[in-house]
């Protein structure tokens, strides 16, 4: 056994959240009448350790507490009201940079005590972003690699050089979400041409006869509730011969007619894409019916814009010739990673859109496209 490195996040699956404190503001604003920006500096440091404490961080805990906190906090202000009487405007409470913090411990391992240069804890955010060949050309695509682009780049001193014990050694950390700047945090989203993601690297330097360690682990990031009600937007859709698009031979085609309806084409990510289609008339014999969910990734460079579409899932929803006017269900999840709310950047865009598939015997394709706009709420 030699010496090994490991990162352990206290937060089980990982996730953090931009923003996550949005509704404790609106609640906030709502009872004690104060604009955007007008809080109590001073005030919220002491009340701070109050209501965000290290028990108290996670997203589900401020959602469940919110309106106590609120009344709290309410309570509070109220008597800084009467003692110092005007509010200092303070930073806005739902910037992700503010609270959200990642905390965990770092675990050393090993069969004899370790010398050691010191161990730092780095935090990472990258957009990395890759042209297609097929858009652009095999020889661009090489030449021409889009730069990544940089959420975050935050490095701590966690332990200046010394020599660990033999055994297992645990060091806590408590890592705040720092942005650059005017950046934003954009959801993790693990594409084909866009990949947005976040990690943490802890390095721990050993002197020039011993290798240094390195450990890696990624962490999710979800990005802020939209603002306001999402509005539904059903879809119904007809299937014939008639609207069908890119077709050669429209007189060799069989007849047919396919109806059916989407509940919405605004989607929350979290919920699945439902929905129903029904076949009322079919010449030729169906083989099977499929729903696609499909990314389209558009990224830029100095040549412009390569987009390019590709397939995340392909649902069988019917096998086999279908009952004539049987209802067949539709019903997808949008898988975690592979999917995000719907960003549109200077440098890049991920959209996603479903298609309905229905193949018949005679090796006849029929596809009906649906864009979607995909949310978090």
């Amino acid at each position: 056994m030699g010496t090994s490195l490991d990162i352990k996040i206290k937060r089980a699956n990982k996730v953090y959240h931009a923003g996550f404190l949005s509704q404790f503001r609106l609640l906030l604003r709502k009872q004690t009448g104060l604009s955007a920006g007008s809080q109590v500096q001073d005030l919220l440091e002491v009340t701070k350790p109050l209501l965000f404490s290290q028990s108290s961080r996670t997203p589900s805990l401020i959602s469940l507490h919110s309106r106590f906190l609120c009344t709290v906090f309410v309570a509070v202000l109220k008597a800084a009201q009467a003692l110092f009487g005007v509010l200092a405007p303070v930073e806005n409470l739902a910037c992700p940079r503010c609270w959200e913090m990642l905390s965990g411990v770092v675990v050393l391992s090993s069969r004899d005590s370790v010398q050691h240069q010191g161990v730092s804890l780095t935090m990472e955010g990258t957009v990395n972003l890759q042209l297609s060949a097929k858009s652009v050309g095999v020889f661009e695509a090489f030449y021409n690699s889009v730069k990544p682009i940089q959420i975050i780049n935050s490095t701590i001193e966690m332990v200046k050089p010394g020599k660990f014990p033999s055994g297992k050694t645990e060091i806590p950390f408590e890592f705040p979400l720092h942005v650059k700047g005017n950046k934003v945090l954009y959801e993790t989203y693990h594409g084909v041409f866009v990949n947005i993601q976040y990690t943490l690297r802890c390095d721990m330097r050993r002197s020039l006869l011993a290798k240094d360690l390195t450990k890696t682990c990624e962490f999710i990031v979800h990005s802020a509730p939209q603002k306001g009600k999402l509005t539904p937007s059903p879809v119904d859709f007809t299937i014939t011969p008639e609207t069908l698009q890119n077709v050669k031979e429209r007189a060799l085609l069989p007849k047919f007619l396919i109806r059916g309806h989407l509940s919405s084409t605004n989607c929350v990510i979290t919920q699945p894409l439902t929905g129903e289609l029904v076949v009322e008339h079919s010449d030729a014999a169906i083989r099977s019916i499929e729903l696609q969910l499909v990314r389209v990734e558009t990224c830029g460079c100095a040549e412009g814009y390569a987009r390019d579409a590709t397939e995340i899932q392909n649902i069988q929803i019917a096998d086999g010739d279908v009952c004539r006017g049987l209802s067949v269900p539709i019903h997808m999840v949008f898988p975690r990673l592979f999917t995000c709310p719907t960003l549109e950047t200077t440098n890049f865009k991920v959209e996603f859109e479903a298609n309905v598939v229905v193949l018949l015997h005679a090796d006849h394709l029929i596809t009906e496209n649906f864009p979607l706009r995909l949310c978090r709420t």
